[in-house]
């Protein structure tokens, strides 16, 4: 890894110099890498740099397993890390406004640095916190074991298009498990590991998750909806043992982690900070406590979060509705920049100065809005100074190109960030 001086970094040589190097493949076009491209946009009658390269790929090196957890509208690991590497030394804090599933503390915490996480939905907090605290794979076992079965368990709503009748026995008991253990305030890390696992694995596409097939674990169907795949499908839910899955899906979790990492993420996971509030309200996160932030907003309406996540709320005991209503989720783009500029407001208010904002965005409607080019003045006017617009471009292999895989021009697989500094 390169060794980069942060006090002076000159930003505009770093990236105009960068080449990613990686393992040879027989089927990359340089193994050596790319040189950057440069090209200028003009915004409020201002240039901007946007630097075009491939910065990060997944095979650049291989993520932590941690991080195989489904949730819509999530980058990959990689994206975080290259900020975190570049912008924040050991004990630093990185912060992520709109976390999801935590990729960016999660990997902000392996790297040894302070993590602040906030997402208004709950759903967010169940699925990353967890993780900071990996479990001793035989005491995960031996709680599982001790959840007892209640054979009159039945759910309160119609499952039966998702779940054979002994599945939904045990999902609807380790439900009311979990329920009174939290309510009781004896929810513990072993507790909260098998909630994110159990989570997770409701519905799926294979025989790794309890339900019978159906969309991925990301987007939940609604039950007329799961009604008609398994008449087209002809299938009727089987049998899935809960505890089976669960503990079979913590090994894979827990597969690439090595013991030095748990020591480090669960140090981070005891001093971290996690709000369950708006972006734009974080008075909780003192003044200039943030040396960087990598987040990704909700692009306007695309992704229906509610919607996406209603067995999810069931499970944990959330009410959807509610949080639909909490989740802000512009029609059009000048609502959605009216929103972004009250977090930049707050984003400026709790980053350190030199610190750093990494603000990745992408295209919508069919790329009728480039959210980059709305977001420069958006930060501008906060108070930070842009620095330039990155773009991560995905580097397509001659096996790719014969497939006819190749977006770049659709903006489907790059990664478009704009960078901020105080």
């Amino acid at each position: 890894m390169q060794i980069i001086n942060h006090q002076h970094l000159n930003l505009f040589d770093y990236f105009k110099t960068f080449s990613l190097r990686e393992e040879f493949d027989l089927f990359s076009q340089n193994e050596e890498g790319q040189k950057t491209r440069i090209d200028y946009i003009l915004i409020q009658n201002k240039k901007y740099p946007r630097f075009i390269n491939e910065f990060w790929t997944s095979k650049q090196r291989q993520a932590s397993s941690l991080h195989e957890i489904s949730y819509r509208a999530c980058f990959k690991p990689q994206l975080p890390r290259f900020f975190i590497e570049l912008f924040t030394k050991e004990n630093d804090t990185v912060y992520d406004p709109f976390s999801g599933r935590g990729t960016t503390i999660i990997e902000a915490g392996l790297l040894g640095r302070n993590v602040i996480g906030n997402d208004v939905n709950p759903l967010s907090k169940i699925l990353s916190l967890p993780r900071f605290f990996v479990p001793n794979l035989k005491e995960l076992e031996e709680r599982l074991k001790n959840i007892k079965i209640n054979d009159s368990a039945k759910s309160n709503i119609d499952l039966s298009m998702f779940y054979h009748r002994e599945t939904e026995k045990e999902i609807t008991s380790l439900k009311r498990y979990l329920k009174k253990r939290k309510e009781n305030s004896n929810e513990d890390r072993l507790d909260s590991w098998i909630r994110m696992v159990a989570t997770n694995r409701l519905t799926g596409h294979s025989s790794g998750f309890f339900s019978v097939y159906t969309l991925p674990p990301n987007q939940a169907v609604s039950r007329e909806s799961q009604i008609k795949i398994n008449e087209k499908r002809n299938q009727k839910p089987s049998y899935r043992n809960t505890r089976e899955i669960i503990l079979k899906k913590s090994k894979q979790l827990m597969a690439g982690v090595l013991e030095s990492e748990r020591s480090i993420l669960k140090r981070a996971g005891e001093n971290a900070l996690f709000f369950n509030t708006d972006a734009r309200f974080t008075k909780e996160i003192p003044d200039r406590e943030v040396q960087l932030t990598v987040t990704s907003p909700p692009f306007l309406d695309v992704v229906q979060y509610d919607k996406d996540n209603w067995l999810r709320c069931w499970f944990n005991s959330i009410d959807e509705e509610d949080i639909s209503k909490k989740i802000t989720m512009s029609k059009t783009i000048d609502e959605w920049c009216k929103v972004m500029a009250q977090v930049f407001s707050q984003l400026y208010r709790l980053t350190k100065n030199s610190g750093w904002v990494a603000f990745e965005v992408g295209e919508v409607r069919n790329g009728k809005y480039k959210l980059d080019e709305y977001i420069v003045p958006l930060g501008v006017e906060a108070g930070f100074t842009c620095e330039g617009i990155l773009i991560n471009e995905q580097k397509f292999t001659k096996t790719a190109n014969i497939w006819g895989i190749n977006n770049n021009d659709k903006g489907t697989n790059t990664n478009r960030v704009v960078l901020f500094r105080k």
